[in-house]
């Protein structure tokens, strides 16, 4: 079995982990591992930029104070203020490496002010292509893509038993999808970027990689969560029967789209003071409402004030998309739905990234820092995976120049496991936890509806375990593992936390509490 030693090993190729992997190269050996192309991250799929003060007008103060309001009473005040106040270095660093954004600031939900930054509605691939190229130029990163993180190597799992607070992490099993083999990779330093957990839900903005892998390998060994419940959900995701999860950026409403229901009245009026650019949970809700209200299947959103001119140079790649459905924005009305989007919980970390388990850390969607409390605020999630990447580099920079003496690791040992051949126990697990999240744990909750979930997760839970140990592992069941542990997080947490706040509503606790508390999930892991 291929042994593969570093000073950092980083999991993930999205903007936290590109930007840590460049960063730590300057001090020492970087492996980046992601288990499809560099490029398959959900960063390549951001619309809408980075938010960010850069106008004199604008400040500080108030970009913490719409960060704050959206988050609903459990943001980190430290934690928003300091990410806030390092944006402007931090987003130097991109312009340094090569990015670069339109001169025009945009304006999202939440925001009192014009301040993301953004390439058109291209920003994401555009940020990736450039770290990507960054990445290339570095002589101490060695990427290995198509490879699969399978579980975290601790002290725990060498000792065959829980070592406490002296729970420290050595590096990972890795599947080469490709080859077909289990391969250990070893560090002093290790790194979560893996993102979210999107395809937790049917309906989903996310990217097919999106399925916690880093939350359910930090949680299966140990690793403290919080507040895996708020889940965001986009407002509006286009709903056609031929488009795939495809995003409407908040953008679009930032530059005037009105809501719509289908007989063309428009509704956000009676949600909020802000109407469309009410906070994203405010207007998910909303729209989930007035669909389960009317039994339609979407509702519009109407741009066609604005031009074919301003739209193409605007939103080309919305523009093209849409009219690629037969959908034109200059003159119809576009039909969306919401849809899962971001997860504001994770592995509960410090500012730079530090979990409970020593020497493993976690950056961008993946760790839950208390930036984004209860709801993100719109453009706020690159920003927080580029200024904690760089607190976590600080940090582990520290830790990788003490002396390192790696113990012995067990080699992986598949067991008696074989072959599956009913590789469709996979796929049906996988949509019936994606179905049932969605009905169950979706944007409106009840006290029924997550005690169905978690009895249905509970059994699933059964059978994968099962699976897992009896046949050959593939990234398939890999993946499926990992959603079914996420969607048994965001269920517990759910059901923990008795009140609605930001993203978690639930009719039997309508109310919001007076002492809002983080939901903390531990595990005392079995190895």
């Amino acid at each position: 079995m291929a042994h593969h030693i570093s000073d950092y090993l980083v999991i993930g190729s999205g903007i936290a982990g590109l930007s840590f992997a460049i960063k730590a190269s300057q001090t020492g050996s970087v492996t980046l591992i992601t288990k499809r192309r560099l490029a398959d991250a959900a960063t390549s799929y951001a619309q809408g930029g980075i938010a960010a003060v850069s106008d004199p007008e604008d400040s500080t103060e108030r970009h913490i104070s719409d960060t704050l309001s959206a988050g609903a009473g459990l943001c980190s005040q430290d934690v928003v203020s300091y990410v806030i106040e390092h944006a402007p270095a931090r987003m130097q660093d991109l312009v340094d490496w090569g990015m670069r954004f339109d001169a025009e600031r945009g304006l999202e939900a939440g925001h009192t002010f014009r301040r993301v930054f953004h390439a058109g509605d291209f920003t994401g691939r555009e940020i990736e292509d450039v770290l990507i190229k960054k990445i290339s130029q570095q002589k101490n990163i060695a990427v290995f893509e198509n490879h699969i993180a399978v579980d975290l190597i601790t002290t725990g799992k060498i000792n065959r038993r829980f070592a406490g607070a002296d729970e420290r992490c050595w590096g990972a099993y890795v599947l080469d999808i490709n080859g077909n083999t289990i391969q250990t990779f070893l560090a002093k330093t290790v790194v979560l970027a893996t993102g979210g957990a999107g395809k937790v839900y049917l309906y989903t903005s996310s990217p097919d990689v999106s399925t916690g892998d880093g939350m359910a390998m930090a949680y299966r060994c140990g690793a403290t969560m919080a507040n895996m419940e708020f889940v965001q959900f986009h407002p509006t995701c286009l709903f056609h029967p031929q488009a795939k999860s495809f995003l409407i950026s908040e953008a679009v409403r930032g530059e005037g789209a009105i809501l719509r229901l289908k007989n063309g009245q428009p509704f956000m009026h009676k949600y909020h003071p802000m109407k469309e650019l009410a906070p994203r949970d405010i207007v998910a809700r909303a729209i989930d409402q007035e669909l389960k209200s009317s039994g339609e299947d979407f509702v519009y959103l109407d741009i066609t004030a604005k031009g074919e001119k301003f739209l193409t140079a605007r939103f080309p790649n919305i523009y093209s998309t849409c009219l690629k459905y037969g959908i034109d924005m200059a003159k119809d009305f576009i039909p969306v739905v919401p849809a899962a989007h971001y997860f504001c919980g994770g592995v509960k970390t410090t500012l730079s990234g530090e979990t409970s388990i020593r020497h493993l850390f976690a950056i961008g969607e993946t760790a839950c820092t208390g930036m984004h409390g209860a709801n993100r605020l719109a453009s706020n999630s690159l920003l927080e995976a580029l200024v904690c990447a760089d607190t976590a580099v600080t940090r582990a920079r520290e830790l990788v120049a003490a002396p390192c003496s790696f113990p012995d690791i067990p080699v992986w040992d598949s067991g008696n496991a074989r072959d599956s051949d009913e590789s469709v126990v996979v796929s049906q697990n996988w949509e019936e936890i994606r179905h049932f999240m969605g009905n169950y744990v979706g944007i409106v909750r009840s006290t029924k509806r997550l005690e169905r979930a978690a009895r249905r997760i509970e059994l699933l839970q059964q059978e994968i375990s099962e699976y897992y140990w009896n046949f050959i592992i593939t990234s398939d069941l890999i993946e499926l593992r990992n959603i079914a542990t996420v969607a048994e997080l965001v269920i517990h947490g759910a059901q923990q936390r008795r009140e609605s706040r930001g993203l978690h509503y639930t009719l039997d606790f309508p109310a919001s509490s007076a002492h809002p508390a983080d939901t903390i999930i531990r595990r005392f892991p079995t190895v």
